[in-house]
Formats: C-alpha cells, sequence, structure tokens
C-alpha cells in the first residue's frame, strides 16, 4: 500500500516537474524566449492541437471537393443528378407505355383490324327506361336508331373533314380511283390503280414509322405528320426507307407493285388517320 502511493506521488511529481526551455542566438547566446514546460503541459497542448488538427481536417474535406479524392464518398452534386436522372427515367417510361399503345394501334390500322361496334338491343332498352330524360313509352326501334346515329357519328367527323387543316397533303401517287373510302365495308382506305413501279411519295413532311412486309397487304409502310395524321401506303413493289428516316413533303418513299394475299392487281391502297381515326382522304387530297 505503502508502494503504490510513492509510486503515485512519483509519477505526480514526474508529470508535474518544470522544465525550462530557452531559445539562444546561436551568435551571442543571447536568450531570446523562455518558456517554462511540463511533461503535463506537453501532453495537454499536444492533444488539444491533435484534436484541433482533426477537426480541422474533416471540415476541410467534408465542406470542399476534396472529398471526391477519398475511396466511398459520392462525387459533388451526384445526388442531385441521381434525382433528376429518376425524374426523366419515370417521365421515358411514361412515354414508352404512350408509344407502345400507339404503335399497337397502327399495327391494327395496318392489318385492318378495326373493331365492329356491337350492341345488346335489350340493355339500350334498359338504359332508355333508367333515363329520366326520356319519354316512358320510347320503343325498341327508337332506342336502336339512336344507337346507329351514335355509332355513324363516330366517323362522321373525320369523314367530313375539309382540307382547312393548316397543313397541304401532296398527291401520293396520281391514277384511277378504283375503291372509294367505304365505312360501311369498312374499307378506310382509297385504292389507285397505277403501272407497277410508279413512284410512291410522301404526302407531307414526316417520320417513318413503320416500313416492313406483311404477308397481307405486302410491303407497307407508315408515315406520322405535323397535327395528329398518318398516312398508310400498302401494297407496294419495294420500299425505299426505313423506320426512322425523316421525309420531305413530296419526296420519292415506295415503288407501286402489287405485293400481298389481298391484292387485286398493281394499285396503291392509301389510307390517311387523323388523331386515331381515319378520314377520307379524297377530302384532302387530289388524286387525279
Amino acid at each position: 500500500m505503502a508502494e503504490n502511493k510513492k509510486d503515485k506521488k512519483k509519477l505526480k511529481k514526474k508529470l508535474t516537474h518544470k522544465y525550462r526551455m530557452v531559445v539562444i542566438n546561436e551568435d551571442t547566446f543571447e536568450e531570446k524566449v523562455t518558456f517554462k514546460l511540463s511533461r503535463l503541459n506537453v501532453f495537454v497542448f499536444g492533444g488539444l492541437l491533435s484534436f484541433l488538427l482533426i477537426i480541422f481536417t474533416v471540415l476541410l474535406i467534408a465542406l470542399s471537393p476534396l472529398k471526391e479524392y477519398i475511396p466511398g464518398y459520392a462525387p459533388v452534386g451526384l445526388g442531385k443528378k441521381t434525382t433528376d436522372l429518376a425524374i426523366k427515367i419515370d417521365s421515358l417510361e411514361q412515354e414508352l407505355r404512350v408509344n407502345n399503345i400507339y404503335i399497337t394501334n397502327i399495327k391494327e390500322a395496318l392489318l385492318g383490324d378495326v373493331a365492329s361496334f356491337k350492341f345488346d338491343s335489350d340493355s339500350v332498352l334498359e338504359t332508355f327506361k333508367t333515363d329520366e330524360f326520356l319519354p316512358i313509352d320510347a320503343t325498341a326501334n327508337d332506342s336502336l336508331f339512336r344507337l346507329e346515329v351514335d355509332r355513324a357519328d363516330r366517323y362522321s367527323f373525320f369523314e367530313e373533314a375539309k382540307k382547312d387543316v393548316g397543313i397541304v397533303f401532296f398527291a401520293p401517287i396520281s391514277g384511277t380511283i378504283t375503291a372509294d373510302y367505304n365505312i360501311d365495308q369498312k374499307h378506310f382506305a382509297v385504292d389507285v390503280a397505277v403501272k407497277t413501279g410508279t413512284p410512291v411519295k410522301a404526302i407531307a413532311e414526316g417520320t417513318v414509322i413503320f416500313a416492313e412486309w406483311t404477308a397481307a397487304t405486302g410491303h407497307v409502310i407508315i408515315l406520322e405528320h405535323a397535327k395528329g395524321f398518318i398516312s398508310i401506303y400498302k401494297h407496294n413493289g419495294s420500299l425505299l426507307k426505313q423506320q426512322g428516316d425523316l421525309v420531305k413533303s413530296g419526296e420519292v418513299i415506295a415503288s407501286s407493285g402489287s405485293t400481298g394475299e389481298l391484292t387485286t392487281g398493281p394499285h396503291l391502297h392509301f389510307e390517311l388517320w387523323s388523331d386515331g381515326y381515319p378520314v377520307n382522304p379524297i377530302n384532302f387530297i387530289d388524286f387525279e
């Protein structure tokens, strides 16, 4: 026990023992600066200086671009860039979904797969019975007549469309029209008889969104134009443009022919669509 006390006193004395540090002029041996230090003072000041140096280094790295050079640290601004990219990716995904739906509709139009309008007369009568604005004694013929009118109105607006749409269409080909636009027969096009190899031209400036071979309609090319218009050219002998190409109004995009299982001879099957609905090309283009 006594030895422990002696050791503690000895250690305390050793730590608190004063030393003099003198700075002397080498030439004149004149004392310039004198410091009185102890081991304890040196440890305290050294530890405090080290702590302050560590804090300064951490702040310097954290608040400056120097941290980019430390492995594991993300570059400055990466968080904002990541957020911006995530927003852009989400927007692109939405656009992709819309484009997929759009392309699906175009393919259906290409294959002539336009959904027919089917209705149940019983369900129509039930609907009109619950409508407080209709006469109670409305007959089944009245109901069916109203439905037929609604059915026809879907296409009548586009069938009666005028040329004043803010865009001028170039005739894709000149020749004799052998089959007119006919909604009842689901022939949403005009067939123009021409000689094989006659140049087929773009009706307006646009982008090629489809240029492939189909078994039913042979070589087919589809262009997307401004203001929601799409033009479709079927039964071509050959195609001169590829998907993604930009074309100008009147530029040759194909040559006429008689390809596909549904062909009836050398001619151009031409369709014009506006905002997803077929329109009568004769209302916009002079084929003579």
